[in-house]
């Protein structure tokens, strides 16, 4: 079991047709580490929705005849995709595209609502027939039932909220609007800005705004829904303070690229920081200190620079292969594939190598194989996050601790067995100096700010289908 993020979400609003198509593809190749099991994009073509999505990464699926096969339109929105609720099969693929009575809406979806077995539940039993095993269907569902009642889709959206408990940073396209909505303890990002041609742009992450000629205006509010109209944006506030803010930590630890800035703060910066603390409560006398790529890199440097050990770029990434803790099989295989080390820095060395986390001790135990490989004389690991000890439910495939190495062995024993000289944690009390705000750290300390769901994991409602 390794780390799996959950997905990027983005949308376009223009006051005039245009090639968004385009956009979106810029903003989705920026947002491909979030996820890269499949991805989609749908163009509202004057309230004609035309979708392609696919199994694949941005390059593999939206290739130059695909871009050329969408017409011009003033919305559109794009999600790439990890599945953290439901398989990677084609029903699942994002945005997902619901016909109502009165109207068509494209829905994408990052997070996962801790109480979408009991959702979905209830709607079946009212008669729901579900297409697909993720929980973005059961929030469409939601969404569409109140819109039967109320007068129009934001007032729709809003009406769902009170039933959604978790984590949902959504885009939302009707025929006439696009709408942008962050759960209430805003665990996960969304952000939106603004291109110098007036067109509007919503994302997981600020990187993406950047990548598609966009300037960041500034993040959504926790519980806020934005609505982009031909009219002007209308920002909703009645969800706002319902819960203390939450959001996740992990996204600074390791989701989120070190470009983007999050409520106000640098990623990089929070990762250097990081490094920093690691290098005064964990010091080790070292030759060199080594970042595994790419989340590790910037805590290396700070562990360098508050130590004074000198950072080396000796584990090289292949750039042409994807994050390994997306790849599903023959994790030991991948891991060579994708790093190689450089022999002439670390031989005979004793080496501080920086990684962002630990959960197995798989991927930890082969990266201080390749470093003895290399020659290197000592391997001490330093990790920027506290011991993973619990299951999350908010968007991480992370569903049991039953494989969590740090659940069952000391950071003694764990070194021991991955092949390190010696193991040091980020403590669980530094986090808030990585962090400006009020954060999750359940998978850490096991405090969860919603009720813990009777069911979870990736594929519980493939389960639920297989015991009919």
């Amino acid at each position: 079991m390794s780390i799996h993020e959950e997905c990027g979400v983005f949308g376009v609003f223009a006051d005039h047709p245009s090639d968004v198509s385009r956009i979106v593809c810029a903003g989705l190749y920026a947002l491909q580490h979030r996820g890269q099991e499949s991805c989609g994009i749908v163009i509202n073509d004057d309230g004609t929705f035309v979708c392609h999505k696919a199994p694949g990464l941005v390059s593999e699926v939206f290739n130059e005849q695909a871009l050329n096969a969408f017409p011009e339109g003033c919305m559109a929105v794009g999600h790439t995709r990890y599945a953290t609720t439901g398989s990677n099969a084609a029903a699942n693929v994002q945005p997902l595209l619901v016909n109502h009575q009165k109207g068509r809406m494209a829905l994408a979806h990052n997070g996962n609502l801790a109480n979408a077995a009991k959702l979905r539940d209830r709607l079946e039993l009212s008669g729901a027939i579900f297409h697909t095993t993720s929980d973005t269907e059961t929030i469409a569902y939601l969404i569409t039932g109140h819109r039967l009642r109320v007068p129009s889709i934001e007032d729709a959206l809003s009406e769902a909220m009170n039933s959604f408990e978790g984590a949902y940073s959504l885009v939302l396209m009707s025929p006439r609007k696009l709408i942008a909505a962050r759960d209430p303890h805003g665990f996960r990002p969304l952000c939106y800005g603004k291109r110098e041609d007036g067109t509007y742009l919503i994302a997981s992450e600020s990187c993406a705004i950047a990548a598609a000629g966009g300037t960041l205006i500034r993040d959504l509010m926790p519980g806020e829904i934005l609505v982009f109209t031909k009219n002007g944006i209308i920002s909703r506030t009645e969800h706002c303070h319902k819960a203390e803010q939450r959001f996740c930590i992990f996204e600074y630890i390791y989701f989120a690229r070190p470009d983007s800035v999050i409520d106000g703060m640098s990623v990089h910066a929070s990762r250097v920081k990081a490094g920093e603390i690691l290098a005064g409560i964990n010091p080790v006398g070292a030759d060199l200190v080594i970042g595994v790529p790419d989340s590790g890199i910037d805590a290396a440097i700070g562990y360098s620079r508050a130590s004074g050990i000198p950072f080396e770029n000796a584990l090289i990434k292949n750039k042409y292969i994807g994050r390994t803790f997306i790849a599903p099989d023959h994790r030991n295989d991948q891991v060579r594939i994708k790093l190689s080390v450089t022999e002439s820095c670390v031989r005979n060395k004793k080496a501080v190598l920086i990684d962002d986390s630990i959960v197995r001790g798989t991927t930890a135990e082969r990266i201080v194989s390749l470093l003895r490989e290399a020659g290197a004389k000592e391997v001490h690991l330093r990790v920027c996050a506290p011991p993973f000890l619990h299951p999350c439910f908010y968007g991480t495939d992370i569903d049991s601790s039953g494989n969590l190495i740090a659940a069952h062995h000391s950071p003694e024993d764990t070194a021991r067995m991955i092949g390190a000289d010696s193991l040091g944690y980020l403590p669980l009390e530094s986090l808030r100096e990585l962090c400006p705000h009020s954060y999750c750290s359940a998978c850490f300390d096991g405090n969860y700010p919603t009720e813990v769901p009777r069911s979870s994991g990736k594929n519980r409602f493939e389960r639920k289908l297989s015991e009919i």
